[in-house]
């Protein structure tokens, strides 16, 4: 069991399926929604636990994928698939080891020139 939350703790979150090796992705929506580049594992829809869903606020970045971040605290959160049966999770939003390691960079074209 993996559990997370956000920077205030009003939403928490568990995970009751192993984590698939995470992805880093520096398109341009992902370094606008976290500052940076966003590293992320998907779980099963089915496997995601939300206690604090009322403070959860959901922005559709495009008809096919919406991100869902606090509204207490602004912390990013979830990569959401619309029409998926996957959810993505941010890796800084976990609480302690995750023993993962980073599979991959995507979209590596749209990174920052820093």
């Amino acid at each position: 069991m993996h559990k997370g939350s956000c920077l205030c703790g009003a939403i928490q979150f568990s995970v009751s399926a192993p984590l698939a090796p995470p992805t880093a992705c520096h398109c341009i929506q992902c370094r606008k929604q976290t500052g940076h580049f966003e590293a992320g594992t998907d779980v099963p829809k089915s496997a995601l636990s939300v206690t604090g869903e009322e403070n959860l606020r959901w922005y559709h970045s495009s008809e096919k994928v919406r991100r869902g971040f606090c509204g207490t605290c602004g912390s990013a959160l979830f990569f959401d698939p619309i029409h998926g049966d996957w959810i993505g999770i941010f890796m800084g939003a976990f609480d302690g080891p995750t023993h993962t390691k980073l599979a991959q960079h995507i979209f590596t074209a749209e990174k920052g020139d820093y």
